[in-house]
């Protein structure tokens, strides 16, 4: 009788209710997965794409890349700092209030020599609380370009770090595991539901979020499966397991776009790829030869003229890549036709270089290269090993996931090296505070110009355009004498989407769920 009444219940029940709506679930695939989900630990694009969608910074940009608010409502520069107005009513997933107390905690978190993310959060000296919703960033003297740094530090909840053990970020270059790194908590529009790396993540919509209703977006459900074989990737696509490929192949983008029900979209991106090399050193980790060829402002120039780099777009990147000699893309300021240095394709000139540094024979070097990260990283490293072996250079590939190879160059166990950097900020003082100062996190180069460090700190507070820009000048004009990357190209951006998936390309390769639309 009991279990009668049961039934009957439950049948008043979808009376009432009426049938479930169907969830708009997107279905999202790239090569490579977030490598972690702890908010300030790794800065590389998959990763920040992913945690973007569950925790949230004080201000963001848009499609066109225009700053907008996010956690803060407003800003007001200082001289001495900025201050943040915060906005009001806004919940972490788990419910507790965000306040300026989490600012305060987020920014000593991003600021920790764990954090990937220190040198922008270093430029913040102190955050001082004014109120529960007011927040003043200290900075050593005016700071121009401050909103700009911080669109990548997202806020993350005290309570929770404390109550979980994770008030430090994960040392992802030392394969720490923390609960941040399978677990979150932010205020963002998607909740995570469950995480399994390199297989499966899935986010709910939050329907609490301080957004809902704000933004055109209709997405119920994300669920991202990683698939690194570029052929199996483009036949999900195809066969609609998938409504959403973030780097299709390159070489397939024309069957996609011909294919019923798909489109592709590019945009120029804001990153450029190329090979970092180690003249730190004394003596190289992977060579025949004693001592570090590289230290040679000669070998380096070889290196650069061996490369032909339009035959790398021309056969490797099917056209979509600008040839470059710079490590910065187009839409930064600093990125002019002077500051790039064209090297051009030389191998008589590179090989004859070589043999005056005292290399007549080349020697023979490691290149370690991702292979599930940039556009055809992996051919593109393989292009470069067969143009250096024309000038007698016997490079080693070693060519391996994300995961296991960007370590290496946090951890300065690489020779030669390929990586991409993205300019979030739109200005070179990104670049030259990561990858050129000696510093520099990511500067596994060894590169060490005590004028280039000068300008990378001057310019972190000066306020007169023309002087900003100058000293910017100088700096490229630096780095373009003494060599220390061999920059190929800047990426172009391609997507592969389902047509019931209304989506804009951003030139940053950031997905914003909360514009897509699902029809």
């Amino acid at each position: 009788m009991q279990f009668k009444k049961m039934i009957a219940v439950s049948i008043a029940a979808l009376m009432v209710t009426g049938p479930a709506t169907a969830e708009n679930v997107l279905r999202w695939t790239s090569q490579g997965d977030a490598l972690t989900m702890d908010p300030h630990s790794q800065n590389e694009g998959p990763t920040i794409a992913m945690n973007g969608q569950i925790y949230e910074s004080l201000v963001t940009r848009d499609a066109d890349l225009v700053l907008q608010p996010e956690l803060a409502e407003s800003w007001e520069a200082g001289p001495d700092g900025w201050t943040f107005k915060l906005r009001q009513g806004v919940k972490f997933h788990d419910g507790s209030d965000f306040t300026a107390e989490d600012v305060v905690f987020s920014f000593e978190r991003a600021n920790h020599e764990a954090s990937d993310y220190k040198e922008q959060a270093k430029n913040v000296t102190s955050v001082e609380v004014i109120d529960d919703h007011t927040v003043k960033l200290m900075t050593d003297g005016p700071n121009p370009i401050l909103p700009n740094q911080l669109t990548s530090i997202y806020m993350m909840d005290k309570g929770w770090a404390e109550a979980n053990n994770v008030t430090a970020p994960q040392d992802f270059k030392a394969k720490e595991e923390t609960f941040a790194v399978r677990n979150a908590n932010g205020t963002g529009p998607f909740t995570l539901v469950s995480r399994a790396p390199d297989e499966m993540t899935v986010l709910a919509r939050n329907p609490n979020w301080w957004g809902e209703g704000k933004f055109p977006g209709n997405i119920d459900k994300i669920e991202y499966r990683p698939i690194t074989n570029a052929a199996t990737r483009v036949a999900a696509l195809l066969s609609g397991e998938v409504d959403f490929v973030l780097d299709p192949p390159l070489q397939d983008l024309k069957r996609i776009e011909g294919a019923d029900g798909l489109s592709v979209k590019t945009v120029a991106q804001i990153r450029s790829i190329f090979f970092g090399m180690d003249q730190g050193v004394d003596k190289l980790r992977t060579s025949d030869v004693d001592g570090n060829p590289f230290k040679d402002t000669r070998v380096r120039e070889a290196f650069n003229l061996a490369i032909d780099k339009d035959a790398i777009q021309r056969v490797v990147m099917e056209g979509l890549s600008f040839p470059t000699g710079m490590i910065t893309p187009p839409g930064v300021l600093g990125n002019t036709p002077e500051n790039d240095p064209s090297y051009g394709f030389d191998p008589a000139k590179a090989k004859a270089l070589l043999a005056e540094a005292g290399y007549p024979d080349g020697f023979s070097i490691r290149l370690d290269c991702p292979n599930n990260r940039y556009n055809n990283d992996e051919k593109i490293c393989q292009a470069a090993v067969a143009m250096l072996a024309k000038i007698g250079v016997k490079v080693n590939l070693d060519a391996i996931p994300k995961a296991q190879h960007f370590p290496k160059i946090q951890n300065r166990e690489s020779d030669f090296y390929m990586l991409g950097w993205g300019v979030p900020t739109l200005d070179s003082h990104y670049v030259f505070s990561y990858l050129l100062d000696g510093e520099g996190s990511w500067n596994a180069t060894g590169y060490n110009n005590p004028r280039v460090n000068e300008i990378t700190k001057a310019i972190t507070t000066e306020i007169d355009i023309e002087k900003r820009t100058a000293m910017i000048d100088e700096a490229w004009e630096q780095v373009k004498a003494d060599m220390p990357y061999v920059p190929i190209h800047h990426q172009v951006l391609a997507w592969g989407i389902a047509d019931n998936v209304d989506i804009q390309i951003a030139a940053d390769d950031a997905f914003r769920p909360r514009f897509a639309v699902m029809k």
